[in-house]
C-alpha cells in the first residue's frame, strides 16, 4: 500500500482528536485490515479482548454509541438505561453511522465525530493495559488505555452493557 492513510480526512480527525486530547498515542497503519476485531486483533498479535468495538445504534432517533470488548456482545436491553435514555436500542444503519460519526462502518473511531454522542464504555477493557480502537480506516488504529478512552470520549463506564 502506497497511499499515505494518516493523510485522510477521517483518520486526521482522529490524530486531531488525540491532539486535543493531550493523548500521546499515535495511529498505527495495519499491513492488514482492522475491518473487524477478529482482523484487528490479528493484525496486532493481541487478544480478541484488547479491540474496542465502536458500536452505533439507535434509541429512538437518538443516535447512541456503546464501545465495546471484541471477546464480548452489546447487551442491547441493557443499553438505554445505561445511558439514561428510553426505549430499545437498534443497530444504526450504515447512513446513520456515517452521518453521527463521520466514519464508515469498518474504521469507526471512538473519537472525532462532527458532534458528540452519548456513550458508554464496557469495563471489561480493565483487564488490558493497552487496548486498540479504530482510527477512521480500516488499516488505521491507536492503542490507548481504558482511563485515557474514558477521559477522551466522556464515555460512560458500565460493565452491564457487555455479555
Amino acid at each position: 500500500m502506497n497511499e499515505d492513510l494518516t493523510a485522510r480526512p477521517a483518520v486526521q480527525r482522529v490524530v486531531q482528536a488525540l491532539v486535543e486530547g493531550n493523548s500521546e498515542a499515535r495511529v498505527i497503519v495495519l499491513a492488514e485490515t482492522a475491518r473487524t476485531a477478529e482482523d484487528a486483533a490479528a493484525s496486532l498479535n493481541c487478544e480478541l479482548g484488547a479491540i474496542v468495538k465502536s458500536l452505533v445504534f439507535r434509541v429512538g432517533d437518538q443516535p447512541v454509541m456503546a464501545l465495546v470488548a471484541g471477546d464480548r456482545r452489546c447487551d442491547t436491553n441493557a443499553l438505554p438505561s445505561a445511558l439514561g435514555l428510553e426505549g430499545k436500542a437498534k443497530r444504526a444503519d450504515a447512513d446513520m453511522v456515517q452521518t453521527a460519526t463521520g466514519f464508515t462502518i469498518g474504521g469507526v473511531a471512538p473519537l472525532g465525530f462532527p458532534a458528540p454522542l452519548p456513550m458508554v464504555i464496557d469495563t471489561n477493557f480493565r483487564r488490558f493495559a493497552v487496548i486498540y480502537a479504530a482510527a477512521g480506516h480500516p488499516h488505521c488504529v491507536f492503542g490507548t488505555s481504558l482511563d485515557e478512552l474514558m477521559r477522551l470520549t466522556g464515555a460512560k463506564s458500565d460493565g452491564a452493557i457487555a455479555i
